[in-house]
């Protein structure tokens, strides 16, 4: 790690993520044993795998978290609201909500608030509201980041990691509009400590990465990688 760069715990910042559609049972079972052994703070996963997670990660201080409406964001509200109860009903603590970003650029702030505040209401889980930074103006995102708070978001996420991942420069702006409000997940594309340090620094809460272990043994073992799927 660059000496510049502040020593810090990564670990308990990260979602510990499995969002390849191929992903099986096994898989699940690795993630959830990788995210115990390095003390991360949650699985992240779609709503199909939650029931198997919770019982794999049943007493253990890892929580499970799934992604709804993922990665489009274009489902019903209907849809994505009985997703998000179904997985609360499996297990799920955390839930990371893609936001419809046609709405959001149709001018649409009613149903989007709507949407994401019934999530909330229904569920009583903490939501991580995902922007999808990388499609979105500098000004669609204050816009989105000040629906998303007003919902009830818990964080606000930046990226599916589908369409381009996160950047210091998005974390940053999400920082001065937040103001400390909410938190701030930064997703996509982190592969190194150093671009999880950099993300930290700029305002991230929680790292969004299928690549947890490989950004842990970095420090002691940089030469040591290990397949991700």
């Amino acid at each position: 790690m660059a000496a510049t760069q502040p020593d810090i715990d990564i670990a308990p910042l990260i979602d510990h993520a499995l969002l390849n559609q191929a992903a099986t049972d096994a898989h699940v079972q690795q993630w959830c044993e990788e995210a115990d052994k390095f003390h991360f703070a949650t699985v992240c996963i779609y709503p199909t795998h939650v029931r198997l997670a919770t019982e794999l990660l049943h007493n253990r201080n890892p929580k499970v978290c799934a992604v709804i409406g993922f990665p489009s964001g274009a489902t019903t509200s209907a849809a994505k609201l009985y997703e998000a109860q179904e997985a609360a009903e499996n297990g799920a603590r955390e839930l990371d909500v893609m936001i419809n970003l046609g709405w959001l650029k149709s001018g649409k702030t009613s149903e989007l608030h709507r949407e994401l505040a019934e999530i909330v209401e229904e569920t009583g889980l903490i939501v991580k509201a995902i922007l999808e930074t990388s499609q979105l103006t500098a000004a669609e995102q204050q816009i989105a980041a000040e629906i998303c708070m007003e919902a009830g978001a818990a964080f606000l996420k930046t990226s599916t990691g589908w369409f381009g991942g996160a950047t210091v420069a998005d974390v940053r702006l999400l920082k001065e509009v937040t103001k400390g409000q909410v938190g701030i997940k930064a997703a996509g594309g982190i592969k190194t400590v150093e671009q999880a340090i950099d993300l930290i620094v700029a305002g991230a809460t929680r790292l969004g990465t299928s690549r947890g272990p490989d950004l842990i043994r970095q420090r002691n073992h940089p030469q040591k990688e290990i397949d991700r799927i």
